[in-house]
């Protein structure tokens, strides 16, 4: 019995017998990583590597020198618009990310290679740069204020008659985007949007960033599965991804449905370890959470390694709280490494689809992290006052730009409209203009300008545009 690949795709079954060849479709082909881990980057004819940097590590240099990167520093982690410089944004949680999907790609990597031998070509370092390069993208998307921007900006079209206009006016894909606003499909878009086409990434990296393989409208999605629970790109990306698909040799798991590629995995692991163990940590020094417990939820990762009498050899709490920290974190690593190894073969089979940490040794530690994060941080005063401006600014931004956009795309300007239209970025106003008659391609260009924001800065342009401030 012999294996191989038609041009579909698919593996096929070859029985060699006396009467003739039996071919078998087999339908859930495993993935190669021979495909998986190519660096040819998109619009482009042939792979691409340097002499000093390898084509994954040429893409965390384009991602961290990137004007949407940049603006990550004043957006929203938990603790929104803080005045301690202690407390994460959502660019130092991305940086964080991206060294512990660093650590996990490397280990990963490690094995991989030991396992496949026609990998010659790849060293663990591709492995830990595509990880990184992933991860360091992850948060790209998110708008203003965090979560709640993103339902700000869904309820914008929701429950406010002007949004709610628009749905006659744009296709039922179309306005399921529009409803339910996707931070890491926006994410997809900025890497891909033309104005950014300096990034230009490699198909890898595209592939390890995509967690949600599968567009928003999409018929028998099956939130059991960790790769369906969200979507990953609007409809005005939804041929590009199918290129990266394509070319990676996902598997499709229905129309414009496709596997995760394996290493969205560890993508996605390194940012459930950090936003679990760093958030509190946060909270912690924030006075939110009490440093015994804090100490007891990070020892329960630990398990038989913590060692109080070492811990009470370390003067400062702060201290204290940093070490157990880096430790956990290296535990965690250890431990979501040895869950994905033991499941490569179903990963490459399309036949494992949670997250690596619900399945790792201290999942039950993490969960219990979870619920008093929940109880004691996210629903910190603090939080929840901030948050709900949220609710406010988004909103308000987009009625009065999508106002302006709709007289601009229906061709009648009103001297008010046209003075707001004029603050638009002029990327944005040509995005528009490149497509007059498409009412989504409008709202897709000012939802792109509006949750591209940082914090201050909308809050900022809500105030003038509503006459609160002149200043």
């Amino acid at each position: 019995m012999r294996i191989v690949k038609s041009e579909s795709g698919y593996l096929f079954n070859q029985r060699l017998e006396r009467q003739g060849a039996l071919a078998i479709i087999v339908k859930n082909y495993a993935m190669q990583w021979s495909s998986l881990l190519s660096s040819q980057r998109v619009g482009a004819k042939k792979s691409s590597a340097g002499v000093f940097r390898s084509a994954f590590e040429q893409d965390y240099d384009r991602i961290i020198f990137s004007h949407p990167f940049r603006r990550l520093q004043d957006k929203t982690q938990v603790h929104p618009l803080p005045e301690h410089d202690f407390v994460h944004t959502r660019l130092t949680h991305s940086l964080e990310v991206s060294s512990v999907g660093r650590s996990l790609g490397k280990k990963v990597g490690e094995a991989i290679l030991q396992r496949h031998s026609d990998l010659s070509d790849y060293s663990a370092f591709d492995f830990g740069a595509i990880v990184a390069a992933a991860s360091l993208a992850h948060d790209l998307g998110n708008p203003p204020f965090g979560h709640s921007g993103e339902d700000g900006i869904s309820d914008f079209f929701v429950h406010q008659p002007v949004g709610q206009a628009f749905k006659s006016l744009v296709s039922e894909a179309e306005w399921a985007d529009l409803i339910q606003f996707e931070g890491n499909a926006q994410g997809f878009r900025i890497l891909n949007k033309n104005q950014y086409q300096g990034l230009q990434l490699t198909y890898a990296t595209l592939g390890a960033f995509t967690k949600y393989p599968c567009p928003s409208k999409m018929e028998g999605r099956d939130k059991k599965k960790k790769s369906q629970k969200k979507y990953g790109f609007f409809q005005t990306e939804k041929e590009l991804f199918a290129e990266v698909a394509t070319h990676l040799e996902l598997h499709q798991s229905g129309e414009q449905a496709w596997s995760r590629h394996p290493l969205a995995f560890l993508v996605e692991a390194a940012d459930d370890i950090c936003y679990n163990v760093i958030d509190l940590e946060d909270g912690c020094r924030l006075g939110l959470v009490s440093f015994e417990d804090t100490v007891e939820l990070l020892a329960g990762i630990l398990k038989e390694s913590f060692d109080r009498d070492k811990l009470d050899q370390i003067p400062s709490q702060d201290e204290k709280i940093g070490v157990l920290r880096a430790l956990a974190i290296g535990r965690l690593i250890d431990e979501c490494t040895t869950v994905f190894l033991d499941n490569e073969v179903a990963i490459l089979n399309n036949t494992f689809d949670q997250a690596l940490a619900d399945h790792c040794k201290s999942a039950k530690a993490l969960n219990a992290i979870t619920n008093l994060s929940i109880e004691k941080i996210y629903r910190a005063r603090h939080v929840v006052e901030i948050e709900s401006a949220g609710y406010e600014v988004l909103p308000g931004l987009l009625e009065e730009f999508t106002k302006a956009g709709k007289f601009k795309v229906e061709g009648k300007l009103p001297k008010k409209y046209e003075n707001l239209y004029r603050l638009l970025p002029p990327e944005i106003r040509a995005g528009i203009e490149a497509a007059p008659d498409s009412h989504y391609l409008m709202l897709r260009n000012i939802i792109d300008f509006v949750s591209g924001m940082t914090d201050r800065h909308a809050i900022s342009l809500y105030r003038k545009i509503k006459g609160i401030s002149l200043s």
